[in-house]
């Protein structure tokens, strides 16, 4: 008899603890009190063992309910915690399903202005028929000066210009062969690279990176270059001209283009001209291919002999012309950018303003800038 009430004063005792519990954590608390190893419940099954047979049939049926009751209502109540929980948590932390989602990776990624200027050329040349070639940034002071015409004293070899390398110990015994290293100032080292490693007719475009002792709002240290060349027997200006009008044109998407040739002198061309395209400024953009002003865009001319000779090749059976522009200053021109100097600036606020989107590659039929 003493039994019995004993367990039914531990179920009452025990179902009220399960009752009062407030979260799954006071209950899981009751749960190791009433049934762990060390629990009240289980102390009762372990009296079992020193009962007696007669004991044990009475008192082994009744401790097992008590646990399984126990065990059952431990679980309903578990159900009814987690239940008002959720209905709590879905309460605290409403969302606004009408909000728009946060762009993915793709969408907030950019193309640089610089990159897509240099794709939509890419695309134009191709489709012209020219090839891309590329060269070294470290370059000789014979690719980059003397194979290129440029004459012992010219400015341009000068240290306030050109990022001279340091030069390399000369062992003793041994004369220096002044062929220092430098950072490229033009890419017009890879057009004698070119022309000594192909057999002409030659028709490659030579976009990259190169190097100049300059910084304001239109110059900085490092900028990106296009040069053109073409090499074959019969080339001649009408085909320069031909050229750079149909790029202008497809680069920067108009119908038609003036263009106005000046002389000027560069060592390695002869003739050599500034060429000027037509544009208007009376806005705050400068309009390519409209208005009565002329605007600089770049500098061309008819290949020197003497960098034909340079390369391997005979100037009395080979000719050719050659262009180069800056291709951050294109860039600029086509998308009213103000001061080169932010082209490198890593502002994530310009590239969102000037990005592009990275999966509209420009093509001539769907359009460069589109």
């Amino acid at each position: 008899m003493n039994d019995v009430i004993s367990l039914d004063t531990l179920r009452e005792q025990i179902t009220a603890d399960i009752e009062n519990a407030s979260d799954e954590k006071a209950l899981d608390a009751v749960r190791v009190a009433a049934l762990g190893k060390k629990g009240s419940v289980s102390g009762q099954l372990k009296s079992l063992g020193k009962m007696s047979p007669e004991e044990r049939q009475t008192a082994g049926p009744a401790i097992n309910g008590l646990k399984n009751d126990m065990a059952a209502l431990i679980e309903a109540k578990s159900a009814t915690l987690k239940k008002a929980a959720l209905e709590a948590r879905l309460t605290s932390e409403k969302v606004d399903v009408t909000l728009p989602l946060q762009a993915g990776p793709m969408q907030r990624g950019s193309i640089h202005p610089v990159s897509q200027t240099l794709d939509e050329i890419t695309a134009i040349f191709s489709d012209m028929g020219f090839a891309i070639a590329e060269g070294p940034d470290i370059e000789s002071d014979y690719y980059n000066f003397t194979a290129l015409n440029f004459p012992e004293g010219h400015p341009a070899r000068e240290m306030h210009d050109t990022f001279f390398m340091k030069a390399k110990p000369v062992a003793e015994g041994e004369e220096s062969n002044g062929n220092k290293m430098v950072l490229r100032t033009h890419t017009s080292p890879v057009q004698i690279r070119t022309m000594e490693n192909q057999e002409p007719p030659i028709r490659v475009v030579i976009p990259g990176r190169t190097y100049r002792c300059d910084s304001d709002q239109t110059h900085t240290p490092m900028f990106h270059q296009l040069e053109g060349l073409v090499i074959d027997k019969s080339s001649h200006i009408g085909q320069l001209r031909w050229v750079l009008e149909e790029f202008l044109k497809a680069y920067f998407e108009v119908d038609n283009v003036k263009t106005r040739f000046r002389p000027s002198f560069f060592p390695f061309t002869e003739p050599s001209m500034e060429v000027d395209v037509q544009c208007d400024r009376s806005g705050n953009e400068v309009k390519i291919g409209e208005g009565n002003d002329w605007l600089e865009i770049l500098g061309c001319g008819m290949v020197h002999p003497n960098v034909i000779r340079n390369c391997g090749l005979d100037p009395d059976i080979y000719q050719g012309f050659a262009w180069g522009m800056g291709i951050d200053r294109i860039a600029m021109l086509k998308y009213g950018m103000p001061d080169l100097r932010d082209f490198f600036d890593a502002d994530k606020r310009w590239m969102e303003h000037y990005g592009f989107r990275p999966l509209d590659l420009p093509t001539l039929f769907g359009g460069l800038s589109s």
